[in-house]
């Protein structure tokens, strides 16, 4: 007779538990510690990611599973497979790099933002989304998604009496909470219709659904979609993006605009590519539409920036953000069409690694400039070479790799990743879209970079870069140069291993 007792391979789920043990250690440490050492709770929360991601590196050999049915092993709820591995890499990384500019922003915040509720609020979100990636449920993607999302609700709001704050976290925090309703509703009929909420029994279910329900199971499919489109910030799902993003600290519009899609696309690719292969008729066209709105609106949003209207830098990077959404579905929606799915979804995660590197590199020279401009204008750029030359050949090599021309060769690359993607599978109007939007692109990308190195307006004041800072931006910077050296690396890293 088999055992009825689940076996917990505590090795596998160590990397979303340790960040939420640690999570909890510094919101109960936070009641002991007087406010002359709260800095201590940053530096643990730093070590808690980094030991977090650490853990990755004994589960790179071989799969693992865990919490799978009684007799059925292919039918699990954890599952640390070479996808799960590659975007955990990604949201802890990039909650590590958002955790080191938080630690200078709580600093110069002079006691405005609550640092054990900040503290414990970004390890629960970063633990909600490391595990997302491995569940292999809908209920626990559903839970995950929430986990990563409900603490970012009140990271958005944490700013103390500030009403642009908390506007924000409150757009922020509704139209979450409606579209996580609507996807609900679609897991509800999907399971009304399959009898499951494992994936891959859910893949082969749904293909001999009765005649009867299956209307029933289209609308599930699509109705699930819309939470995870929420997360990826596509068009129409986009709205909250701008505001949210001037109204959170600046660290944590870092870590929503990388660590916050990552959650939204890994859970698009499982609910797609790995449950619901055979509907790829209905969400196929569905998220080809999606990307091509997306990349539009974004890169026009963008577009329409004023140089000296506030917060105007931060505003370009977030609608820039909308726009590179619509890049990273491209190839999503390519696997629907392609015979090979799996290089479909790989040129997704290549993307999102190359995006994480360069939009965080470029938030951290943002947040370096915001200590003496705190409006953050665009033309608060003009002359940063002459007052920090460092720093401007940086955030200039981070923008040059987003609009994907040399030097920023990863970001050239990860465009052609992308656009071949999009031509294997057929969708030759949707690479043309997008050729279209890159060059649109170029063109507010280029115009900030000049701006960089004009001479300054009046004089010069240098910046002083505290050591957490220093750190997330020499980071940055040596992982886009070191990965525009040999931009092969990041294809072969995000080989996903989902089939």
């Amino acid at each position: 007779m088999s055992s009825l007792v689940q076996s917990v391979d505590w090795l596998a789920i160590a990397p979303p538990t340790l960040a939420a043990v640690v999570g909890l250690v510094v919101l109960v440490a936070d009641l002991f510690i007087g406010e002359e050492k709260k800095a201590v709770l940053g530096w643990v929360s730093v070590a808690g990611l980094a030991a977090s991601a650490l853990m990755l590196l004994p589960l790179r050999d071989g799969d693992r599973a865990t919490f799978c049915l009684t007799g059925d092993a292919h039918a699990c709820s954890y599952t640390a497979d070479r996808f799960t591995l590659v975007i955990q890499f990604l949201v802890l990384g990039g909650a590590l790099l958002a955790a080191l500019l938080s630690v200078t922003a709580l600093k110069d915040a002079n006691k405005d933002l609550p640092e054990g509720e900040f503290w414990f609020l970004l390890l629960s979100s970063a633990a909600g989304a490391a595990l997302l990636p491995a569940s292999r449920d809908l209920a626990t993607l559903i839970v995950a998604l929430e986990v990563a999302s409900l603490p970012a609700f009140g990271l958005v709001g944490i700013k103390r009496g500030d009403k642009k704050s908390s506007e924000a976290a409150l757009k922020f925090f509704l139209s979450s909470v409606t579209a996580t309703a609507v996807s609900l509703m679609g897991v509800s009929f999907v399971y009304a219709t399959t009898g499951s909420l494992y994936l891959t029994q859910i893949a082969d279910k749904i293909q001999h659904v009765d005649g009867q329900f299956h209307t029933l199971a289209q609308a599930g499919v699509v109705l699930t979609l819309v939470g995870f489109a929420f997360k990826t910030a596509a068009v129409p799902f986009h709205f909250w993006v701008p505001d949210t993003y001037v109204g959170a600290p600046l660290p944590i519009a870092a870590y929503l605009s990388v660590v916050g899609k990552a959650v939204g696309f890994s859970g698009l690719i499982l609910v797609t590519v790995v449950a619901l292969p055979s509907y790829g008729d209905v969400w196929g066209p569905a998220l080809a539409a999606l990307a091509a709105f997306t990349m539009t609106v974004g890169n026009v949003g963008a577009l329409r920036q004023q140089a000296t209207r506030a917060y105007s830098a931060v505003r370009l990077l977030a609608w820039s953000s909308v726009g590179q959404a619509g890049y990273l579905l491209v190839p999503i929606a390519s696997a629907a069409y392609s015979k090979d799915a799996e290089k479909a979804i790989g040129s997704t995660v290549a993307y999102a690694l190359m995006y994480a590197v360069v939009n965080l590199g470029a938030f951290a020279v943002a947040a370096l400039v915001a200590r003496t401009s705190p409006l953050n204008r665009i033309s608060d750029y003009r002359g940063l070479y002459a007052r920090s030359p460092l720093s401007a050949l940086i955030l200039g090599f981070f923008l040059l790799c987003l609009a994907g021309l040399p030097p920023g060769i990863i970001g050239l690359f990860a465009k052609v990743t992308v656009f071949a993607a999009a031509v294997d599978a057929g969708l030759g109007w949707l690479a043309v879209v997008m050729a279209v939007n890159v060059v649109i692109a170029l063109f507010y990308y280029l115009q900030w970079t000049t701006l960089l190195f004009r001479a300054p307006e009046g004089e010069s004041e240098k910046h002083r870069v505290p050591a957490p800072l220093t750190a997330a931006i020499a980071l940055t910077a040596v992982l886009g140069i070191a990965l525009s050296g040999a931009p092969q690396l990041v294809l072969r890293f995000s080989a996903t291993g989902l089939f």
